[in-house]
């Protein structure tokens, strides 16, 4: 499948030019009224002249006669009922020193023909790119950073061992030239201390030339080239600040030099310009470290994985790098060992550590037939494990993607930083010169003039804006892995800290999800065992946590069983099916049998009584025939454990000012008997999967501007209402479907990890905003000062280096944070 991006198709024509045509992939088309429906929906779009679907390709052809946005047409698509295929990839990016190098290389990237969106983070010098399936090659992807003046490499493919290398190397290298330049700025510097105490150490000039000569031309060579690639894209950024703000005053000393002579000592700024390329190196360098420091968590996690494993293969043991081991390979697993891939235990017992994985402290048992995770390590036993999944597909390679697209992603506070990083070097350049000009103007000092100009040069460093709002985000969303929390992405992570109501789910996300068959009570013309035969042979083969209930108390009363036919199940209400004599059985909820008819009789006492209790009861009904109206069988009640930690995780929410509100398709007696245990006072009981999403939109009623609803949920009937909720929590141990749904995943089924998850959330919020704060404080008092003359250009390059390194350290703080602190 090829495709054509549209918008680029069409930037290229003016409103007069001939028609143009722009291909987009479609799926989910099935017939030709399906075509019918997107055709009719693109040529409602203005600027759209015809539309023509191939269904055999899954493509639609638009012809176009006004530029149209891309966006217009993929919605257009989506609001006919299709979709367009998208795909990501992440891509690392070099040589970016600040905010303005962001925006120059989202827009590098989204000229691209393919492309619909892309994000870059500062901090982690990563993009993240969306793209139409099939279009946007990542070839092109890299010559567009280039052309732009950039560096990139596809973070999907493997570095090689020199790469690696070369990559680590790069901070050392970095320290020694910081080293060097240091030295040769350390002679221009003393002379200017030694006055303050009466002593006249001053250099030559020419002595002064030939030390700051290197320092402006080769260490600080890196300012010029790529301050000369943003002119070149049209832009600006700091580089270039730093540039024309050095290069002035050398070049300042430079004339004065030679216009005046070295015998008077005339005043000189080789140290200004020599001093702030060494205190901008220096903070880039601090940068750096701290950068990685911020990205501790995620190195964590990729270092999890072995390199080899331990594979049996016709009964001989070998060593196979990873990317040799297949599905169903048998590893063998020793004590002490990391888990290599994800796989199933065959022989032994042993305890795993999974902590780096889910934040659970202890150590899990694991015995034949239960399911371990590459990455956990192994304890005291030794393990012979079936491959499930490996490469890409295990939970680690999974939970790294996460981290990595989490913290790519932008946080919708940065827009506003984008809006003005967009035009802040221009603004700069222009404060600079109305500087020269007005102290030039009202002083008649050309050299005071140019010495205040750099100074409004070099205090501007937009690279703190660039960074407040991602490195707050990454050591966030580290911290939150390292406690079991994926949070999907930036905004959800920013949702989080303003959700107000929490609504939780009852079975496997309070409770234990694993219920036991606790009670029978038969109809008089019944018996316990028939009851019980009857409602097995409906749950056979099936993985309900009430069917594994009833076939476990089945298999434990010897009670025979004939599996039903023609078994289905009715969302909200239970499960039906016909057994070998044509009878129709229904087990489900005092709702559905209200529906079929089924009269309670003598039985309704007894089931008022287990709902007093806090069980799950399931009516039995069988009819012989459509036109005989069901007869009652028995009632079935169901116990399930409130999980040991459900109580302190609702103390923690009302802590934090959290209403809480327990959603559930269990009966009222029940629901309400695991509120009160747990203190919640709002209960929403016997409510059906599609009426959830429902309850979550009304929980919003009422709510302050701004307040969000979260949901938590294990299951597929939840998957509707995680959806709906502003953020969706899915517990770890749920289906792949509620975690599919969610913006955060909780990686074990700990309900604490909500309140963890918004406390993480507020503290990153607070930090990111604290740091926007003082980011647009420096500049909004720096400027100014350095106009008006009361900072030195040195004194300007030590707080503009020091500005960014403030900002990741305020970050760091986060990395104090423990649960319940």
């Amino acid at each position: 499948m090829t495709s054509i991006n549209a918008a680029a198709a069409v930037r290229a024509a003016a409103p007069t030019s001939p028609a143009l045509t722009a291909t987009l992939p479609v799926e989910g088309m099935t017939c030709a009224s399906c075509a019918g429906r997107v055709e009719k929906a693109l040529r409602k779009v203005p600027g759209v002249l015809d539309a023509a679907v191939n269904l055999a390709v899954e493509n639609v052809t638009v012809t176009l006669n006004t530029p149209v946005p891309q966006q217009t047409l993929l919605q257009a698509v989506e609001k006919a009922g299709y979709g367009v295929p998208q795909d990501t990839v992440m891509l690392g990016i070099s040589d970016m020193t600040c905010a303005s190098c962001v925006t120059r290389v989202e827009k590098a990237l989204r000229a691209v023909p393919g492309v619909l969106a892309a994000e870059v983070n500062l901090a982690t010098e990563q993009a993240r790119v969306t793209r139409l399936h099939g279009g946007a090659d990542t070839t092109d992807l890299l010559a567009a950073l280039t052309k732009a003046g950039y560096g990139g490499h596809d973070l999907a493919t493997p570095e090689t061992a020199g790469e690696a290398a070369k990559r680590s190397s790069l901070l050392h290298r970095d320290g020694l030239w910081l080293i060097v330049c240091a030295w040769l700025s350390a002679p221009l510097v003393l002379p200017m201390l030694g006055d303050a105490f009466g002593q006249h150490w001053m250099l030559s000039g020419g002595l002064q030339l030939l030390l700051a000569t290197p320092v402006q031309f080769v260490f600080g060579a890196r300012f010029y080239k790529a301050g000369w690639a943003a002119l070149r894209a049209g832009s600006g950024n700091m580089d270039l600040l730093v540039a024309l703000g050095t290069s002035a005053a050398f070049g300042l000393s430079l004339w004065v030099l030679a216009t005046e002579g070295d015998n008077d000592m005339p005043a000189l700024y080789f140290e200004s310009a020599a001093v702030v390329i060494t205190l901008v190196r220096l903070g880039k360098w601090l940068e750096a470290r701290a950068k990685r420091q911020t990205t501790e968590a995620l190195r964590a996690l990729q270092a999890l994985r072995p390199a080899t494993a331990q594979v049996k293969r016709n009964g001989v043991e070998v060593t196979l790098p990873l990317a040799e081991v297949v599905l169903g390979d048998e590893v063998l697993l020793r004590p002490g060992e990391r888990v290599p891939v994800d796989g199933e235990v065959l022989e032994g017992r042993s305890h795993i550590n999974e902590s780096m994985l889910t934040g659970e402290s202890l150590p899990v048992a694991k015995a034949p037939g239960d399911a371990v995770t590459g990455g956990a390590i192994n304890g005291e036993g030794l393990l012979l494990l079936r491959t499930t999944a490996v490469g890409a597909e295990t939970a680690l390679s999974r939970i790294v993607r996460l981290v990595e697209s989490a913290q790519a992603t932008k946080a919708p506070i940065q827009r506003l930083v984008d809006q003005v990083s967009a035009v802040f070097v221009p603004v700069v350049v222009a404060l600079a010169l109305c500087t020269f000009i007005g102290w030039w103007a009202l002083r008649g000092d050309v050299q005071a003039a140019i010495v205040h100009a750099v100074a409004v040069l070099v205090i501007a460093c937009p690279c703190a804006l660039g960074l407040a709002t991602p490195a707050a985000i990454m050591v966030g969303t580290g911290l939150a892995a390292k406690q079991g929390i994926l949070i999907q992405d930036a905004v959800a992570l920013e949702t989080m800290q303003a959700v107000q109501v929490v609504a939780l789910d009852k079975t496997g996300t309070l409770t234990e999800g694993k219920p036991v068959l606790v009670g029978l009570q038969a109809a008089p013309d019944t018996g316990e065992a028939a009851l019980l035969s009857a409602a097995a042979a409906l749950q056979a083969g099936s993985e309900h946590p009430l069917a594994r209930a009833v076939l476990a108390r089945a298999q434990a009363d010897g009670v025979a069983v004939n599996a039903a036919v023609n078994v289905r199940a009715v969302p909200g209400r239970g499960v039906s099916g016909t057994q070998a004599d044509g009878g129709t059985l229904s087990l489900g909820s005092s709702r559905w049998m209200d529906e079929l008819k089924v009269l309670p009789g003598a039985l309704a006492a007894q089931a008022a009584a287990w709902q007093a209790e806090g069980r799950t009861v399931s009516w039995l009904a069988r009819s012989s025939g459509a036109e005989t109206p069901p007869t009652l069988l028995g009632l079935l009640a169901f116990g399930d454990t409130v999980k040991p930690t459900a109580a302190e995780a609702i103390t923690q929410l009302h802590a934090l000012g959290i209403r809480t509100v327990l959603v559930s398709g269990d009966n009222a007696g029940s629901a309400n008997a695991v509120a009160a245990s747990l203190g919640i006072t709002e209960v929403r009981s016997e409510v059906l999967p599609a009426d959830k999403a429902r309850i979550v939109n009304e929980l919003r009623q009422g709510l302050p501007p701004g307040a969000k609803v979260a949901m938590v949920g294990d299951g597929v009937n939840d998957a509707p209402a995680l959806a709906a909720a502003d953020v969706g929590l899915a517990m770890g141990g749920g289906t792949d479907v509620a975690m599919a749904t969610a913006g955060v995943t909780l990686m074990r089924g700990d309900p604490r990890l909500v309140a963890m998850t918004i406390d993480i959330s507020r503290r990153t919020r607070a930090k990111i905003r604290q740091n926007l704060f003082w980011a647009f404080v420096y500049n909004a008092i720096g400027i100014p000062l350095a106009a008006w003359g009361g900072l030195s250009p040195v004194v300007a390059g030590a707080a503009m280096a020091l500005s960014s390194v403030s900002v990741i350290g305020n970050a760091l703080l986060l990395r104090r944070w423990r649960p319940g602190r």
